[in-house]
């Protein structure tokens, strides 16, 4: 596989997925080291911007060129995404994210209606303070900003496909993401050591949450096991099958809503890609319901998460960096807009009467994702780490859809369409 002759200095795409295959590797070995000086340069630079930073530099120094390389499309996108999100999701057990009881759900649901309401009320008043800031594709990647703020970074890569936001742009609020989102984690990190005594000063019932501690290590223990290379083929099979099956799916249904249904093209139901990445969320949803999500015990999420970063690594390749340095403002408008999160989601856990831990994991499971709101669930206790994963992994099979509304929304608002 070959790209187009151009001026970059390496132009053959096998190569230059090596070369994103290898950067990934060494950004990975080295955050997980234990040298004083790596551990204290990852502390301040997460590993997620390096992956989508490095490949960017790649481009911008004419190393690679990001434009005209095949791999993000059609190999990134409408493979490795797709198959993300099946294994993202068939790992979701409803039944246990059930049995953490209604408030855990509600305000799971509240952080979820917060985010979008804030991505509104930050667009409006941006727009009144500095209108520059949401001209142009800014509503663009503010859904797709939503699209991670509520799922994940495949949510995110969707809705950059699906409202056809471009690579600068999303680049913009890539930053956004991991700057706001992860001094957020940090604040909610520090206070977790807290939460007793905030819990004791608020008189929230934690009785539920001491349960749940036990039920989870539990349920933890129970799937946790060594893969064997039968597990391994089995979910390959699984991933790969069902990306087939929303592929084979996914033009037929597009023609015919585009053919019978005549809002189709205002929703983007006229467009395949969207059905792609539906399905693969349903496939997932539905394999969930089936022993096929034992697979997660033998790391589905990982390789789910695998496909993931090179996905990331594919969509940095095309960045413009320096065009990175034209909106400092797009930083104030995600601290407004997650601002607007958390006082709602605050007064929504003083109503309910919730132990901090329901507040702060509802607000990373949906801002930080699967990937680490198990970390923040460990600041409180080990044992509830897989609470982090279920909620976080919750937030891919209603991401898209969410941001989607978001995405429609604001577009109306920025008079796009």
């Amino acid at each position: 596989m070959m790209a187009a002759a151009t001026g970059a200095l390496i132009s053959n795409d096998i190569i230059v997925f090596g070369l994103i295959a290898a950067t990934l590797g060494v950004i990975f070995w080295t955050s997980g080291s234990s040298n004083p000086l790596l551990k204290k340069f990852y502390s301040f630079v997460p590993a997620l911007l390096l992956c989508y930073f490095i490949p960017g530099v790649y481009n911008t120094v004419g190393l690679i060129d990001g434009e005209t390389t095949k791999l993000y499309n059609p190999i990134a996108r409408d493979v490795f995404l797709p198959a993300a999100l099946v294994l993202l999701t068939l790992s979701i057990d409803l039944k246990g994210i059930l049995g953490l009881g209604w408030k855990m759900l509600a305000m799971y649901v509240a952080a979820v209606l917060s985010i979008m309401l804030g991505a509104v009320v930050a667009f409006q008043i941006m727009a009144w303070l500095h209108p520059e800031t949401v001209a142009g594709a800014t509503w663009g990647g503010m859904a797709a900003l939503a699209g991670s703020w509520i799922g994940g970074g495949a949510n995110m890569l969707a809705m950059k496909e699906i409202f056809e936001v471009d690579a600068t742009t999303f680049g913009q609020f890539a930053v956004v993401d991991v700057g706001v989102g992860y001094v957020w984690m940090a604040v909610l990190i520090f206070f977790a050591s807290r939460a007793p005594a905030m819990d004791k000063r608020s008189g929230a019932d934690t009785r539920a949450l001491d349960d749940l501690r036990d039920r989870v290590a539990s349920y933890q223990a129970q799937h946790a096991r060594i893969p064997a290379l039968g597990d391994l083929m089995v979910m390959a099979g699984v991933a790969f099958g069902a990306v087939a099956l929303a592929h084979g799916l996914a033009a037929p249904l597009a023609e015919w809503f585009a053919a019978n249904v005549s809002w189709s093209s205002s929703v983007s139901m006229d467009k395949p890609f969207v059905w792609v990445v539906m399905l693969a969320t349903f496939i997932g949803l539905g394999l969930s319901f089936t022993r096929v999500r034992e697979l997660e015990g033998v790391g589905a999420s990982k390789w789910g998460s695998m496909f993931l970063y090179f996905l990331i690594a594919c969509i940095g390749m095309q960045m413009d960096l320096l065009a990175l340095l034209e909106k400092p403002w797009l930083f104030a408008l995600g601290v407004l807009w997650i601002g607007v999160h958390i006082v709602l989601l605050w007064l929504a856990g003083k109503l309910l009467k919730v132990p901090f831990f329901y507040f702060a994991i509802a607000s990373q499971s949906n801002i930080g994702g699967p990937a680490s709101a198990p970390v923040l669930a460990t600041a409180f206790h080990p044992a509830l780490a897989p609470v982090g994963v279920l909620l976080g992994t919750l937030g891919y099979a209603v991401g898209t859809g969410a941001a989607y509304v978001v995405g429609i929304t604001l577009r109306a608002m920025a008079g796009a369409g």
